[in-house]
């Protein structure tokens, strides 16, 4: 396992699942301190090398109990949003494309499109992703290719 400081630097002191920042000065004891997460990619066998990346200390016991929940920010405007976690999951073991929201404008959709590649750059950065607008049904559907 490394070293606390190091992934913490690597990771910008962000939490890899919340996206919020982590105190590298709180206890490994709070729910808010930093812990070390060994996340397995989806296309990993079993006893395959893992990532280190940084948690807050909840967020990496939750995802423990239940699967993690990558949260869609509050300030875009989309609706029925797929789950990122698992749409990035899917596309990281068969590559392809998904459909992750709708979007009632083109710029919903043009904001939406760049929060989650800037948000996959941290949560996923060893995958390339790229977006797709397109219109249809007096909506736009917001795409994500692996």
């Amino acid at each position: 396992m490394s070293d606390l400081n190091e992934v913490g630097t690597k990771d910008g002191w962000r939490c890899w699942l919340c996206d919020a920042a982590v105190d590298p000065d709180a206890s490994t004891n709070s729910d808010l301190g930093p812990s070390i997460d060994n996340y397995a990619a989806a296309k990993a066998k079993k006893g395959a090398a893992t990532t280190e990346r940084l948690a807050h200390r909840a967020c990496n016991t939750m995802k423990g109990k239940i699967a993690p929940v990558v949260p869609w920010s509050t300030d875009l405007f989309v609706v029925d949003p797929a789950p990122i976690f698992e749409s990035v999951e899917r596309l990281s073991r068969k590559g392809g494309r998904e459909i992750v929201a709708r979007c009632p404008s083109q710029a919903d959709a043009d904001q939406a499109a760049e929060w989650l590649l800037d948000r996959l750059s941290r949560f996923a950065p060893d995958m390339d992703f790229e977006t797709q607008i397109t219109p249809g049904g007096g909506q736009f559907m917001l795409a994500l290719r692996a």
